[in-house]
């Protein structure tokens, strides 16, 4: 059975709270303890969890208590206003290589070392960008600091215990405000998560609350680690975790870790294949019909996926256009300069989605009038569309003067005869 698992994240996400929903969902604490205490830094903090509520809601929470360095017991302390930290004055400074080689020497379990390693090498390379230098450079304690660590690998160690294959992970919220750090006061959201957002190309937005509640920590975690940001993947719902946040906000500071397995019954449905795309809208109702075709050439010269209009009926029933553009998230800034430039438009929305997609492939098909490219598509291993290519049929049905439907029909024609030949498998 293939077992995932999804990070609902209504008020963010930190390392504390994936912890926290890990150890509420199943993950004995005392087996973080003893694989964490292979790092060889037990004598730096204290790993402890307990049931609280946010809002009426029961959750778990961890705490990664820290010892100063005399070893005295220190409360568990953040120096910015966050779900949790990564910022601690007495927290040892240390580089990614050393962390590597800490996580390397431990005998974790495989997946969850290889996970680790992941995550802090993503974790540098964002914190890296951010300041102009090499990962291997970075020495800023929210890489080097002790509960990042024990965040970090605890995390790996509980989703590899639970055995999960993939795991998801909802949008972001954004946050604001701002919190103090080690370079002094930065605006939410921090300059590395914003890092960790480009790169992964995460669907983010705001839900009112001016707080920091994504942290380095947690983008990291996330980015790294789930196959992909949005709603929740078909799955039936074995088992659920909470874990706690440590701040009272206007929502339950809870993050949600469903677990679970594919689809809704006991047999396995194939993975979604999912990207993610860009889509901008815009009304027009004073454009020239020629205009907008020269704009729709335009854009899919720019690498647009698609290009449309609807009919619309604007304020003061002045009748109008809306005009959808879909593209990849890199090509969002060429098309959405065509339209400023092509049209008459004062403003654009902008959204992130998620496209579910088939998988597909060209096929060549030779017909009695010449070549013609067909696509087929599959749904797991089943063909579930064949379509020959609109402009190989016009362009043969042109030049035998021929019309258009026959040169398709024919076409299908061809291509099931050499399906049933088996050319294609």
């Amino acid at each position: 059975m293939n077992k995932l698992a999804y990070l609902e994240c209504p008020t963010g996400i930190a390392g504390d709270m994936c912890l926290g929903a890990l150890v509420h969902g199943g993950v004995p604490l005392d087996y973080l303890i003893e694989k964490l205490s292979h790092l060889g830094i037990s004598d730096e903090y204290q790993l402890r969890a307990e049931l609280v509520h946010r809002h009426g809601q029961q959750a778990t929470k961890v705490y990664v208590d820290l010892y100063q360095s005399d070893h005295s017991h220190d409360e568990h302390h953040h120096s910015h206003a966050t779900n949790s930290e990564e910022l601690h004055s007495h927290s040892p400074t240390r580089h990614l290589p050393e962390i590597e080689q800490m996580i390397e020497s431990a005998g974790l379990p495989t997946q969850a070392e290889t996970w680790s390693l992941a995550v802090f090498r993503k974790l540098a390379q964002a914190e890296g960008a951010v300041h102009g230098i090499d990962p291997e450079r970075v020495h800023f304690h929210e890489v080097g600091a002790t509960d990042a660590i024990v965040d970090i690998v605890g995390t790996c160690l509980g989703l590899d215990w639970l055995g999960i294959d993939q795991l998801y992970c909802s949008a972001l919220p954004t946050g604001g405000g701002t919190v103090r750090a080690a370079h002094g006061q930065l605006p939410v959201p921090v300059p590395a998560v914003l890092k960790l957002w480009e790169m992964g190309q995460v669907p983010v937005y705001s839900n009112g609350i001016e707080r920091e509640l994504v942290t380095p920590t947690g983008a990291a975690i996330a980015t790294t680690l789930a196959t992909r940001f949005g709603p929740p993947p078909a799955m039936t719902i074995h088992s659920l975790g909470l874990g706690a946040g440590s701040h009272s906000l206007p929502l339950p500071n809870i993050l949600r870790l469903w677990i679970g397995s594919w689809g809704p019954g006991p047999e396995e449905l194939p993975s979604p294949n999912l990207e993610t795309i860009s889509v901008l809208e815009t009304q027009i109702d004073d454009l020239s019909p020629q205009a907008i075709a020269y704009v729709f050439d335009a854009l899919f010269a720019a690498g647009a996926v698609d290009v449309f209009t609807q009919p619309i009926v604007m304020k003061k029933s002045r009748l109008g256009v809306l005009l959808t553009v879909i593209s990849p998230p890199e090509k969002l800034p060429a098309c959405e300069a065509i339209l400023f430039r092509e049209t008459s438009t004062l403003g654009i929305r902008r959204s992130l989605q998620q496209r579910s997609i088939l998988r597909r492939e060209i096929q060549p098909v030779p017909t009695p009038y010449g070549e013609v490219r067909v696509k087929v598509a599959w749904t797991g291993n089943d063909i579930s569309n064949v379509q020959p290519e609109y402009e190989d049929c016009a362009q043969l049905a042109r030049a035998n003067n021929l019309p258009w439907r026959q040169v398709r029909q024919l076409a299908l024609q061809c291509w099931y005869q050499m399906n049933s030949d088996g050319l294609f498998y």
